[in-house]
Parts: structure tokens; C-alpha cells; sequence
């Protein structure tokens, strides 16, 4: 038997595990990011992380390779970071596949966290059947990722898929990518709380939510009017942005992911409405909205996935 370790870098955790060819978690490891504390201590806890999970395997000779996913732009070629915002401080320009090579005796590929997200919903979740996809993760930002021909679109360096930086708004709010009115500003965690309180501070009442993406959900499955006002506007604006990635992309498969996308078969009943009244009716026929199927290791999962399906380590 062999295994893959997969490392997934995120912006307060960073998850180690041991997987196999059928992608089935052995072992686990968890540490937190503490991102504010810079790129070199991140890099040891990794460094650290990969060691815990050589211990245990036992065996040297059982471990194929490791496969790594972080957030920010990665420039594939190398597995450097191309360019990393607030979530990860000091984090661009960082050479995480040279670090962990000289490291380590094993083959090592780095990517995108929403790329190997794809790579494990293709290989294991809810693409298994599609060759043509995108996919979504709606957490405190939104990332993508595209598959066409069953492999990854990455670009000039690796950056494409940056889809939760397309516009639905041009006289939109402010972000930091420097564009205004992206789809994360309306239905990532931040922007969903960013509209809760915009509708506070418009209330003629006292509001029986606090303003975080977590509670507007849970008050709008429960039919709170307030909570209502700000789901229509972010299922809107999602509908909005799905409806122009399948105009470019002709998919098969939206995939959505990521703790927005938890709001659960309500959610994705009204936004599959509201795409369907933004599409082209052919081009709507080719494709479904589904919801993503690894949860929360997909990340790891994907990461791992990289090291059985990388097209030079068969």
C-alpha cells in the first residue's frame, strides 16, 4: 500500500493528511495558520506537519509523493506564490515547492486551494461524471476553478479561475482586488454580512440577527423577513455571476462549495431559479447547479490527489 500526503495551506488553518489512491482520509493532522505571524513560521508548520505525517506512515518507501493546495495565486510552473492578499500576509512570492523539495525526498507539486478542490470533486466527489466545470467555494471569499476537457484552465501563471472577482456591479462597493461590485462583495461570508448590516442600519425595527453570514442564513431558513431582504439580494447577485460563467464557459456542472453554500436545498433551489431566468435557455439546458460533495476535506483530499493523478509521476 502508498499513500499521498496532502497539505492544504488555508488562512486560519492548515490541514495535513494521509490519503490513499481512493481518496480515503487514513490519518489527520490540524494546526492553525496564525497567518499574522508571517510566511517563515508558516512554512515550519508545514515543514512540521509533513514530518507527522511521514512518522505515521511508518515506512518511508510507502509515500508516493505530496501534494500541496494554498490560497492565493500559485504560479504552477513552480509552485511559488504569485501573489497572496490579507488572507495570508507576506505570503506572495513565497517558493513553497523549492522549500518543501529540498525538505523532503519525495516528488512534490504544488496548486491553488480551488484547484484541488476541482481535482478532488472530479476525481472522487461530484464531477466524477463531467468534463466541463466550474467550481465555486462560497466561504469568507469566493474562489474558482475551471475544468474544460477534464483539465484545470490556469492562465499566463496559473491564475485563472479568479471568479470571485467578477463583476455583477460596476458602480458596485469597493474590493481590494481593485475592481467594484465582484460577487464576493454580495454572496461570500464577508459580503453577506456586509449587506446585514447595511439592512441594520436601514431597520425601522430592532433586528433579531447578528450581522455574520452563519446567523442571516440560519434566520432566513427560519423566514425572518429581514434575513430575506438580504438572501434575495445575494442569490440575485450569485445568479447573476452564474449566469456569465456559463455564457463563457459552456460547463456541464457548476459546483458549489464552501460554508455559504451549507444554507442547503432552499439555497440552491432559489439560485437555480434565478440562473435560470439570466441563461440563455440553451445554454442552461446543458447545465446543473450541484452542490459540492467532500465538505470541508475537500481542500486535503484534492491536495493529496494531485500526487496519484499528476500526468509525470504515473
Amino acid at each position: 500500500m502508498t499513500y499521498a500526503i496532502g497539505v492544504d495551506i488555508g488562512g486560519t488553518k492548515v490541514q495535513f493528511a494521509i490519503i490513499d489512491r481512493q481518496g480515503s482520509i487514513v490519518k489527520r493532522h490540524l494546526v492553525p495558520t496564525e497567518a499574522d505571524k508571517g510566511p517563515e513560521q508558516l512554512l515550519e508548520k508545514v515543514e512540521a506537519g509533513i514530518d507527522r505525517m511521514i512518522a505515521a506512515v511508518g515506512q518511508s518507501e510507502h509515500i508516493k509523493g505530496i501534494g500541496i493546495g494554498s490560497a492565493g495565486q500559485i504560479r504552477y510552473s513552480d509552485g511559488s506564490v504569485w501573489y497572496a492578499g490579507e488572507t495570508l500576509p507576506g505570503w506572495s512570492g513565497t517558493p513553497i515547492k523549492e522549500r518543501i523539495a529540498e525538505r523532503f525526498p519525495y516528488p512534490v507539486t504544488v496548486d491553488n486551494d480551488v484547484n484541488v478542490i476541482a481535482i478532488a470533486e472530479k476525481r472522487y466527489g461530484a464531477a466524477q461524471q463531467m468534463e466541463h466545470f466550474v467550481c465555486l467555494a462560497l466561504g469568507t471569499g469566493i474562489g474558482g476553478a475551471v475544468m474544460a476537457a477534464g483539465q484545470l484552465e490556469r492562465g499566463v501563471f496559473g491564475g485563472a479561475g479568479e471568479l470571485g472577482h467578477v463583476s455583477v456591479d460596476m458602480n458596485g462597493p469597493a474590493c481590494d482586488c481593485g475592481n467594484r461590485g465582484c460577487i464576493e462583495q454580495y454572496a461570500s461570508g464577508t459580503g453577506i454580512a456586509r449587506i446585514g448590516r447595511e439592512v441594520i442600519q436601514q431597520a425601522a425595527g430592532p433586528i433579531a440577527w447578528e450581522p455574520n453570514a452563519k446567523a442571516i442564513i440560519a434566520a432566513w431558513l427560519q423566514g425572518d423577513a429581514a434575513a430575506t431582504q438580504v438572501m434575495e439580494l445575494v442569490i440575485q447577485a450569485l445568479g447573476t455571476a452564474i449566469a456569465g460563467y456559463i455564457h463563457s464557459f459552456n460547463p456541464e456542472g457548476i459546483l458549489i462549495g464552501g460554508s455559504v453554500s451549507q444554507a442547503g436545498e432552499r439555497f440552491f433551489e432559489a439560485l437555480d431559479q434565478e440562473v435560470t431566468a439570466r441563461t440563455s435557455p440553451v445554454m442552461r439546458a446543458a447545465c446543473r447547479i450541484v452542490p459540492a460533495l467532500l465538505g470541508p476535506d475537500a481542500g486535503v483530499i484534492g491536495a493529496a490527489a494531485q500526487v496519484w493523478h499528476h500526468p509525470s509521476w504515473k
